[in-house]
């Protein structure tokens, strides 16, 4: 454990105290006491607001009702927390519709030095969703779905929701649901959805989502069972796919929804995915064989439907002779 570290463990431990000795820092910390004294002093310096009491029995004690110092960053916890947010530009995230006012509290409890490196971490990095001839520039699509922080919000609480779900405009259809999962694929917010009344596993855009609330209904399964089903589910896949580095990097660009992709080599060298299709769906067939051919030769099947065999052969038959 470094300095900085200590001492932001120590801030911790006497927060929570109305009194304490130097001793007690000591055991706790397993640090000399001169060590202790010397943290203690850094710790009033920054302005934590302490008394010292003298004497036997005596040392520091908690000032009340007294606004304890801003959180302290040492430069490169500073640019961490700093590059995350300008990585997070224009990538519909919830609960950072402030994302500017965050950002100037940050750059205001920095030193002048701390601000004008931040100033130029702005100007030389660039990442994915930033607009290179602005990069200050949030575009129109930065927020995130209107249901999004509210569904999230209840489903920290209880995942037995009630959702009002309109995939078309002016038909809502009342769900009554078990969340699993809530994520962003290719620029789209889901919600993996048990749900009850249909006994399925759905994926459900979450701009299509209105009036989310904690369901009052009883459970037909346990949550338990719910996992049961996914886990069973799962292992009857009959597409089972593994990947290299090269398909790795092409699956990041572009899968279906909903699909999870199980990293099995070092430094993500190669991975695995298996879905459950339905053969009698031919646009389904049709969208999964484009997408396995998208992902190059880095592909090896170790479970595969022969429909779907069947249509990438034929794809590749075309490929070579047209």
């Amino acid at each position: 454990m470094n300095k900085t570290e200590r001492v932001n463990l120590i801030m911790r431990y006497i927060n929570n105290r109305a009194h304490f000795t130097i001793a007690e820092i000591q055991r706790e910390f397993k640090i000399s006491r001169a060590t202790a004294i010397r943290d203690i002093n850094e710790i009033q310096a920054m302005g934590f607001p302490l008394t010292s009491e003298l004497g036997r029995g005596g040392g520091y004690s908690v000032l009340q009702n007294q606004y304890l110092p801003a959180a302290r960053f040492t430069p490169d916890e500073l640019k961490a927390i700093f590059i995350s947010f300008m990585a997070s530009k224009n990538s519909q995230l919830p609960y950072l519709q402030n994302r500017r006012s965050i950002t100037e509290k940050l750059i205001g409890i920095a030193s002048q030095t701390q601000q004008d490196e931040l100033i130029e971490l702005n100007n030389i990095l660039l990442f994915e969703n930033t607009n290179p001839a602005n990069p200050n520039l949030l575009e129109l699509d930065d927020a995130a779905p209107a249901e999004l922080n509210q569904l999230i919000s209840l489903a920290v609480r209880d995942k037995h929701l009630r959702v009002t779900y309109e995939p078309n405009p002016g038909w809502p259809q009342l769900l009554d649901v078990y969340v699993l999962h809530i994520f962003n694929s290719n620029a789209q917010w889901l919600v993996e959805v048990y749900d009850f009344e249909l006994d399925a596993f759905r994926y459900l855009p979450v701009a299509q989502l209105r009036d989310s609330a904690i369901s009052e209904r009883e459970m037909k399964w346990s949550e338990q069972e719910i996992v049961s089903k996914k886990r069973l589910g799962a292992r009857q896949s009959n597409l089972v796919v593994k990947l290299d580095a090269t398909g790795i990097q092409r699956f990041k660009r572009m899968h279906p929804p909903g699909i999870i992709l199980s990293f099995t080599g070092m430094f993500q060298s190669s991975g695995m995915f298996n879905v459950q299709l339905d053969v009698t769906d031919a646009d389904a067939l049709a969208y999964y064989a484009d997408w396995l051919l998208f992902l190059g030769k880095g592909v090896a099947f170790e479970r595969i439907p022969d429909e779907l065999r069947a249509m990438l052969e034929e794809r590749l038959a075309h490929l070579k002779f047209s």
